[in-house]
This record gives C-alpha cells, sequence and structure tokens, in this order.
C-alpha cells in the first residue's frame, strides 16, 4: 500500500463507501425534503447543486477529512504564493496572476512579476483598439478584417472555445478563425477564403519552434507572400506570443508585436497571458478584462472559502470519492448551451493532461486512480446516443450539467424545452425506474404476461447515478471566468490529495521528441530505419506512397 492508500482519512472513506453500500438517493430525497438545499451553494455567478450524489453528512466529513490530511489548503497557499510546486520543472505556478485585481505585490525568484503583467495588458489592450477603430491597418492600406490565429494544445483551445463560448458578446466587422491542426486541410481551408490585405496572422508558441504551429505560420506567411506581400509587409499582419523574440524577428515580426510568456504559465493554462490575445480581438479587451475578473473572483473564493463551503473543493472530494471508492473510470460534462459545446474538450485537456499521473511527490508509483477520462457533449444531442450507456450501463459515469437561467435573443419555447431536458435528465439518472414502476405503465398495453414482464425487465433502470448541476444566471465574460477557474482549482485540488504534480507533462513531451524522430526519417529517404519493427514498416510504407 502506498502512504496515501494506507492513510486513516482513506480507509475510513473505504468503510463510508461500504456503509452506504446499496442505499438509493431516491430514498434519500423522499427522506430529506432539504435535500436540495442542504447540498448546494452559490458563488461567483454560479449556483451548484450537488444534492444527487451518493453522499450524505458521514461521506461529506470524511472527504473533508481527507482534504486536510493531505493539506490541501497549504498546497494552494503555495501555489498562489508564487512557491516552486511544479517541482519536476523547478517552477512556481502563477496564471493566477495573470487575472488579479488586488494590486498586491506577486513575488517569483525575489522579483515582483506585477509591472510586467499589467504592462503586457496594457499593450493587448492598445493593439485591440488599434485593430478595431482601423489605426492599425495592412501594409496596402486596409483595416484588419479577418484574424488567423494559430496555436496547439491550450493556445488554441483556450482561446477558441472561450471565444465560442461567448459568441453574443463578439466584436461586429473582425473575424477569428482558430488553427491547430499539423495536417495541412485545415490551414488551406481557412486561409483559401480570405484577402490577405486584410488578415492578422496571431502565432502563439512559447518557444516559436512547435512543430505543428511553427509549420502552419509557414504555410501562412508562404500565402501572403504569394498573394502580393513581401517580407517587409510581415511586419503589418502577423504578431507572436512568445518567449523567442529573437526568432521572431527574424521571422518578420515586429518586435513591439511580440507578446511575452512566462515559465510559470503552462500551456493548458495560458488563455490568461497574452495568449488570450484572439479572444480581445474577438470580444473586445472590456469583455476580455471581464473574463480576467470573473476568474479572479473564484481565485478569491477558492483562497478564502472554508474546505465545506468552497466549490472547487466539493467539486475535487465528490470526482475523487467517485474514481477511487466507486471505480468511476470517467467523467462527463453536459453543457445545455450551444455556445459552451467545446468546454468539455478544454476541461479534458486540463484534467488529463495535468492528473493523467502515476507517480507521487515522493517517486512512490501509485496504487491508485488519478485523473479520469473526460468527455461530453452538448445536450439535448446526448440524449439521443450516448445517455443511454449512463442511464442503463454497467459503469457508473459521474456527469456535470450546465445552464444558463437565461440568454441573450432566445426564444422561451426553446429554453424551457432546453431547460425541461437537462433538469429531467438529472432525475432521471437519480432516480431511475423500478421493475414495479415499468410494469405498471404498461397495463392495458394488450401484452401477454410473459411479454409484459419481459419489457418491463428492459424498461427498468437502477437510478442511483450521480451528477452535479451548475446553474448561471447567464453565461457572460466573468461567468465564464469564474467557471474555467472553478474547473482549474478542482483540478488543482484533485492533484493535491492523489500527491501528484498537476503541473507537468512527461506524456506529452516524449510523443513530441519521437515525433521529430520519425519526421526526420520520412523526410530523409537516406535515413536508417533503426526504430522498432513495426515503425519501421510504417515509415517504409509511407516513404513508398509518396
Amino acid at each position: 500500500m502506498t502512504q496515501l492508500t494506507a492513510s486513516p482519512a482513506w480507509q475510513a472513506l473505504q468503510l463510508q463507501a461500504q456503509r452506504i453500500g446499496d442505499q438509493h438517493m431516491r430514498d434519500w430525497f423522499a427522506q430529506q425534503p432539504e435535500r436540495a438545499g442542504r447540498y448546494s451553494l452559490s458563488d461567483c455567478g454560479i449556483t451548484l447543486d450537488y444534492s444527487k450524489n451518493r453522499i450524505n453528512d458521514a461521506v461529506l466529513e470524511s472527504l473533508f477529512a481527507l482534504a486536510k490530511q493531505q493539506q490541501v489548503t497549504s498546497k494552494r497557499d503555495a501555489m498562489f504564493a508564487g512557491q516552486v510546486v511544479n517541482h519536476t520543472e523547478g517552477r512556481a505556478v502563477l496564471h493566477t496572476a495573470l487575472r488579479d485585481f488586488s494590486g498586491d505585490s506577486i513575488w517569483v525568484n525575489d522579483s515582483d512579476v506585477t509591472p510586467e503583467i499589467k504592462a503586457t495588458q496594457v499593450r493587448i489592450k492598445a493593439f485591440v483598439e488599434a485593430i478595431h477603430n482601423g489605426t492599425h491597418k495592412g501594409y496596402t492600406g486596409k483595416p484588419i478584417k479577418q484574424v488567423v490565429s494559430i496555436g496547439i494544445g491550450g493556445s488554441f483551445l483556450g482561446p477558441k472555445i472561450m471565444s465560442e463560448a461567448l459568441k453574443p458578446y463578439w466584436q461586429q466587422g473582425l473575424n477569428v478563425h482558430f488553427v491547430a491542426n499539423v495536417d495541412g486541410c485545415h490551414i488551406q481551408d481557412v486561409l483559401a477564403g480570405l484577402d490577405h490585405e486584410e488578415t492578422l496572422v496571431v502565432m502563439s508558441s512559447k518557444s516559436f519552434s512547435t512543430q505543428e504551429t511553427l509549420q502552419n505560420t509557414l504555410t501562412a506567411k508562404d500565402w501572403f507572400l504569394r498573394s502580393g506581400g513581401t517580407q517587409q509587409d510581415i511586419a503589418k499582419h502577423f504578431v507572436a506570443v512568445s518567449s523567442n523574440v529573437k526568432a521572431a524577428t527574424e521571422f518578420g515580426i515586429a518586435e513591439d508585436n511580440i507578446f511575452p510568456m512566462w515559465d510559470w504559465v503552462g500551456g493548458r493554462y495560458s488563455l490568461w497571458s497574452a495568449i488570450g490575445l484572439p479572444i480581445a480581438l474577438r470580444l473586445g479587451y472590456e469583455h476580455y478584462e471581464a473574463l480576467l475578473k470573473g476568474a479572479y473572483e473564484m481565485d478569491c473564493h477558492f483562497k478564502t472559502a472554508p474546505l465545506e463551503q468552497n466549490m472547487p473543493v466539493i467539486m475535487a472530494l465528490l470526482g475523487v470519492w467517485y474514481t477511487n471508492f466507486f471505480g468511476a473510470q470517467s467523467h462527463v460534462l453536459l453543457p445545455y448551451y450551444h455556445y459552451l459545446r467545446g468546454f468539455p474538450a478544454y476541461v479534458q485537456q486540463l484534467d488529463m493532461e495535468s492528473n493523467g499521473k502515476s507517480v507521487a511527490a515522493e517517486k512512490e508509483t501509485v496504487d491508485y486512480a488519478t485523473g479520469p477520462v473526460i468527455w461530453g457533449s452538448e445536450g439535448t444531442n446526448g440524449q439521443h446516443s450516448f445517455h443511454q450507456l449512463i442511464h442503463q450501463g454497467q459503469v457508473l459515469i459521474p456527469a456535470d450539467f450546465m445552464l444558463p437561467l437565461k440568454v441573450p435573443n432566445q426564444d422561451a419555447t426553446h429554453h424551457a424545452m432546453l431547460a425541461s431536458n437537462c433538469f429531467g435528465q438529472t432525475q432521471a439518472l437519480m432516480q431511475g425506474k423500478t421493475y414495479e414502476e415499468a410494469y405498471a405503465e404498461l397495463e392495458d398495453k394488450g401484452l401477454s404476461e410473459e411479454k409484459r414482464v419481459s419489457l418491463a425487465t428492459h424498461k427498468t433502470m437502477p437510478g442511483n447515478k450521480p451528477s452535479n448541476t451548475l446553474l448561471f444566471e447567464q453565461l457572460d465574460p466573468r461567468t465564464l471566468g469564474s467557471l474555467v477557474a472553478l474547473y482549474e482549482h478542482k483540478v488543482f485540488v484533485q492533484g493535491a490529495i492523489w500527491n501528484i504534480n498537476s503541473f507537468d507533462q512527461w506524456g506529452v513531451e516524449l510523443g513530441k521528441v519521437l515525433g521529430n524522430q520519425v519526421l526526420d526519417k520520412i523526410q530523409n529517404a537516406d535515413a536508417a530505419l533503426d526504430l522498432d519493427g513495426s515503425t519501421n514498416a510504417l515509415i517504409e510504407r509511407f516513404r513508398n506512397a509518396q
């Protein structure tokens, strides 16, 4: 056993899981009319109803004891204080500093980072306003009407999904396109419909050498030059978010149009940095700043609320409860709002890249599950496909349902139907349908007794399937900022409990290194095929097809 699984708090939770055993949430709701109010809380524009979970006061008490045993609060405070919590890379983790509106100094390696953060935000605001008011023009004097944002991972998902989610707040007259995949079909399709004289390319890569991002940017540069632009004109049409100023200027980007990145900001947390420039271009700086302020409000809640009233802590502990004590291997996110449809993909990277680990901080191989598989889709589409597995499958899949109470320019009937499906699904997952209920429904249907019994058996649903419901007054930029920060902190708390480093990603790095080795052998026909037999055969097959 590892230190964690042998600990008193872990052992107590195993006993709690045995005690609630076959107890059913349906009965709990019947016995406790106040249950929904007891297990819900609101802050930062978000209401979390976690009453449809397989928990009671004793379970929660044991879960909070686990959080205290694992020193969640001291680990949280160390992160906010700029201490080196990413110990494998020797780095602080301070994406929260990028959205800090307290006015306090934030120190990293004896240096206050707030002046540079604020200066960068001033530059972003000025650049965005210059694009919107037409002061920044293309080389032929035309205003910029199209933006191509090129990145990968967090520098792609963050800007793209936040921009999609806030479509009602888009600036008119400026379109933003997002490209990540190195598959040339995507960048070529995007560029084919654009006028190079009215297009701005935003290249986001800390090193200015990320393979996919650099290749797509080189393709965009070639398109720009072939369309009539010159190397000198690139300065008006290309900007970069990068630490590598030398490489960016050699590419042709004006130094004034290179926005910084910092080692203490991981890619999946980078939308709060200048990586968020495409969001600001899409929404306008005022709405982008509101996004930052919403995240800051959730930071304050996370730092100050008691564990028992702390939204990220509660959601994290519920995830640990199902992952480690009920064998759940995945967690589904179900936004009942079309513009939020990309959010499961965003959280997928955030969670799985952060907590998909098997080594604890003490270099001990873990003997417990860490990050679950994160997946999902928008409601109501999923109800007509994968919800079947959640309702009647043999695997336990906890779910997060999300719904804004008000949406801009929405037909009342559509929104009422959307809400009724959202609430109905959580109710169905919780209460299920007994055999007796299914059997009674089939009365007077003209069925034989044998057929009635058989059909009732198939229509029975066990229920007792856990879910959270997150309601927003409306999904404005401020609330979205809080929502993203909520999931960031949830992931952090789970990593703290599992005693893993949530801020490195060595599995990602390995694939990049090996991919570059394979690329060299693909492009160099004389290179020896000295890899494993399968990879050698695949390379040879690809070479012969060219």
